[in-house]
């Protein structure tokens, strides 16, 4: 088993002939969508409409192998500046291409007969969603020449933010007991079992910050000025209602959700103020003991733990997850360890030229580690289901990604859970899944709470990175309430997490709770039906590129602007702080 991904399922080298070949293809590709825009306008409305997908295809064919393959390079390695440098030269290449790209998007949602076009071929079933989503875009496209400006100043505004945040917390050098380490590394001593040793890494990660925070400040103060100031330009209401229009969900949903999280947030102070006593703490929980492990707690895993154990639980449910999952393992699709340079958290990369994917994380052998690559393997799941699709209809929105990901956490704890022998073991393991949904409730709707204030304040006042820090005490106070020590909070938290620093994707936030809650509606569904559930589940993340989050969830009877079906979710969740509580007295 490789410690480390293989990309050359992609490339094997910026020199490889096959990466310059496919950066000439792409200039070509580029060059025929320049072409296709001026003879638009002369064109028979079917021939245009194939001949747009296929220029379509084509560029995205070429662009998503080159950009994944420098992306996970960067991600490996940000001081990798070769990929940095071809990031961005790609990103320039389509720059070129941008104002053709609107007026042939423009051009073809104008088209009257569109309707009868798609209904009299059944060649163009499968990207009618597409075809539907453009004539509903076309009202928020500039000009085309606005359009290339946009996709022109980008690469030296929030992508470049957003790198410098990512170098940055990826390369600072963390003081800690004696020696250096990096962020990564310190993190994840949040769930030693040593409370002194959480305590002391939480107090250095907190110091290392502040030798970036200003770099950093400026990044966030300008990606969201640049957020603010495009979805003025475009005609959204606020970067809000962008999120929402990307995420393809109703106000109503994100209501209902919001509203539901809100009722059960005593229950979760309540489940934060239990643990905080058992461990001694009677001021609530202090943010480095949020991760500590309770019961029994101080196994350590390898990955070839990690997989036996993930494999015995997936086969019980689906021999595709199964075998999908063994392949990874095998296959080197995934990046394991920390290390200095690679990029913090985990994520999962698609990757669809060969139907894979690539997940990186940072494994330190706590059992939160093995959920950790469930949920990003379920993200690789998911990949799989959608892959069926044409390249440029594979694209699922936030709040449904989190949906396989977090259903796999669900069942690999359940069935530990159900399985564990002893009261410490179940103590362990129940502790282990409330401090994820901790996160995914109180920590996700703290994670709102400031995004919006930012977004609120920003137009009139650049946040220095005192000002951010108050704002996040002030989200995490009203979302964690009493149930955390209020003098021992997390500031930073606007640093920490990158899910702030994309000039094209705001409120990166919501989407886990939402998720993670309806990741345990269908997992109730499951339970209920047995092996039946499974290929309608399988169908339900097939239409997620293809649908509304609201059509998606109705494959499966479900509701979701009725909060009654995000109480089902959380009262699951409620059921199991009460549990807790008793194993704690």
């Amino acid at each position: 088993m490789n410690e480390v991904w293989d990309l050359s399922i992609l490339y094997k080298d910026f020199d490889d002939p096959a990466f310059t070949g496919d950066m000439k293809a792409l200039d070509e590709a580029i060059a025929a969508v320049n072409t296709l825009a001026g003879e638009a306008a002369g064109m028979e409305h079917s021939q245009l409409v194939h001949r747009f997908l296929q220029v379509q295809e084509r560029v995205e064919e070429l662009a998503n192998k080159l950009f994944i393959f420098c992306s996970l390079r960067c991600s490996a390695n940000t001081a990798d500046t070769k990929a940095n440098s071809l990031g961005d030269q790609l990103s320039a290449k389509l720059s070129g291409c941008a104002a053709a790209n609107a007026s042939l998007r423009r051009t073809v949602a104008e088209l009257e007969d569109l309707d009868a076009i798609m209904d009299a071929d059944p060649a163009l079933e499968p990207y009618r969603f597409l075809l539907e989503s453009i004539r509903r875009d076309s009202k928020y496209l500039l000009t085309d020449r606005e359009e290339e400006l946009f996709a022109r100043m980008n690469i030296s505004g929030a992508s470049a933010w957003e790198s410098l945040r990512d170098n940055l917390t990826s390369s600072v050098k963390v003081e800690y007991d004696g020696g250096i380490t990096n962020l990564s590394a310190i993190r994840n001593l949040a769930y030693d079992p040593d409370p002194a040793v959480r305590k002391s890494a939480y107090e250095a990660e907190l110091a290392c910050y502040d030798k970036i925070k200003d770099s950093v400040a400026y990044a966030l103060n300008s990606i969201k000025l640049q957020v603010i100031n495009e979805c003025q330009v475009r005609g959204y209401a606020s970067p809000l209602d962008k999120a929402l229009y990307q995420s393809r969900m109703k106000r109503e949903t994100l209501d209902a959700l919001l509203g539901a999280m809100d009722e059960y947030l005593p229950k979760f102070w309540q489940y934060l103020r239990a643990k905080g006593k058992a461990l001694g703490h009677e001021n609530g929980l202090p943010w480095y003991e949020l991760f500590a492990p309770m019961g029994k707690s101080d196994k350590k895993y390898t990955t070839q733990d990690a997989k036996d154990y993930l494999l015995s639980i997936f086969s019980g449910f689906d021999s595709q997850l199964h075998d999908m999952v063994e392949r990874a393992f095998d296959e080197a699709w995934i990046d394991f360890y920390p290390r200095n340079g690679k990029v913090g958290g985990a994520f999962d990369c698609g990757v669809p030229s060969a139907r894979q994917s690539r997940v990186l994380t940072n494994f330190d052998g706590a059992f939160g580690d093995i959920v950790t690559l469930a949920h990003e393997l379920g993200h690789a799941f998911h990949d799989q289901q959608v892959f069926s699709h044409p390249l440029v209809c594979q694209e699922y929105t936030m709040p449904v990604a989190e949906t396989a990901s977090t259903f796999n956490e669900v069942l690999t704890v359940s069935a530990a859970i159900d399985a564990a022998e002893s009261n410490d073991e179940k103590l362990a393991l129940i502790e282990s899944q409330l401090s994820d949904a901790c996160q995914i409730i109180c920590d996700i709707y703290s994670r709102y709470l400031f995004e919006s204030a930012v977004f609120a304040a920003r137009p009139e006042e650049f946040l220095d990175p005192d000002r951010l820090c108050q704002m996040m005490l002030e989200a995490q106070k009203k979302a964690y309430g009493d149930g955390l020590d209020q003098t021992c909070l997390h500031p930073y938290m606007w640093l920490c997490k990158g899910h702030y620093y994309s000039g094209g994707l705001s409120f990166y936030n919501f989407p886990y709770a939402f998720g993670g809650l309806f990741a345990r509606g269908l997992y109730a569904k499951y339970q209920q039906e047995g092996k039946d559930f499974v290929p309608l589940y399988k169908k339900m993340l097939h239409a997620t590129s293809v649908t509304c989050v609201e059509d998606t969830a109705k494959i499966a009877g479900i509701d979701l602007t009725d909060k009654a079906f995000w109480r089902q979710g959380l009262q699951s969740l409620a059921d199991e702080i009460d549990l807790f509580c008793q194993l704690v007295k």
